[in-house]
């Protein structure tokens, strides 16, 4: 059963100390059900790769026929999962995708994310058929390197390494923020709690709150955190999509953040960077503008006050 086959679970325990990704390890069995899935796999001492073709949740016979079950073929050490004809079974859940342009740029924003939580992975992401990828980093090992690969030089230089870890609360924290130099439209905030990509709405006001007294009105900062709990800590189960998570003492570890950026940030304020602009040879300062609107104002005044 290829449910069951990708499950982390060995014993009932482990469903208070699950760490995968998925939480639940259904994913891969999930797209089986709306999707055309082939999965090739390879270990490291077998002497050639073995595909499998699944079709509405079981395996089938591969497209140019034969038995239904794993085929040797050439490969290399590793696995790879090939996904095609996403829904062709559930026609009103395929109508509600949008533009294809707009699901890739969401497929194109999760890799980015994840590039940057495992930098020692090279992550490529690519339309099918094109030959620049819109994703590539290095895997290096640095978060830094991955964030300058996805979000540019510009921000990657001005950001804060963040580093810190409360005993009483049993939680750490690790990332990268922007410091008072930066300021955007709006807020950027990569969050990960134990290696999955979440969201939360207390860390998220913490963030705005820990800057708004270093940025200037309607800006924003760069942040990248990496939250350490131990997993029966964790409430993964509050949305559908495990996209929000809740978690023990929430208040006093959202106070714990808040308190490290301001602490990172204040160390850091040493100094401020303003950008200038040289003027053309003949172009008039600002003063000089300043002064020529005020006797511009004068000379209406004077011309009003002797119509009248």
């Amino acid at each position: 059963d290829f449910l069951f086959l990708q499950s982390k679970l060995q014993n009932y325990e482990d469903l208070s100390s699950i760490q995968t990704f998925g939480f639940r390890g259904e994913a891969l069995a999930s797209m089986s059900h709306v999707a055309h899935l082939s999965l090739t796999t390879m270990v490291a001492d077998s002497p050639c790769a073995y595909r499998a073709h699944y079709s509405d949740s079981i395996m089938v016979p591969p497209p140019d026929g034969g038995p239904a079950e794993p085929r040797p073929c050439a490969g290399v050490k590793g696995t790879i999962v090939t996904i095609e004809d996403m829904f062709y079974n559930v026609p009103s859940r395929r109508k509600a995708l949008k533009n294809p342009s707009e699901e890739y740029h969401k497929i194109v924003e999760v890799v980015g994310r994840y590039s940057i939580r495992y930098p020692h992975i090279a992550f490529t992401c690519k339309r099918a058929g094109e030959n620049s990828a819109d994703v590539r980093t290095p895997g290096t090992g640095v978060s830094l390197d991955g964030i300058r690969c996805i979000h540019g030089p510009a921000v990657a230089k001005e950001l804060l390494e963040l580093k810190a870890r409360n005993e009483d609360l049993n939680v750490s924290v690790e990332g990268h923020i922007s410091n008072a130099n930066y300021s955007s439209k709006r807020l950027t905030l990569i969050l990960f709690i134990n290696g999955r990509l979440v969201e939360c709405g207390p860390i998220r006001k913490a963030v705005e709150q820990a800057y708004a007294s270093c940025l200037p009105k309607g800006s924003h900062p760069f942040v990248y955190l990496s939250l350490t709990f131990p997993p029966q800590n964790l409430d993964v189960n509050v949305h559908p999509t495990k996209q929000e998570v809740r978690f023990l003492d929430e208040e006093q570890v959202v106070d714990f953040i808040q308190a490290e950026i301001d602490r990172h940030l204040v160390d850091a304020n040493g100094s401020r960077v303003f950008y200038t602009q040289t003027l053309l040879p003949g172009t008039a300062s600002l003063d000089d503008a300043k002064n020529k609107d005020a006797e511009e104002e004068e000379a209406m005044a004077a011309a009003a006050a002797a119509a009248a």
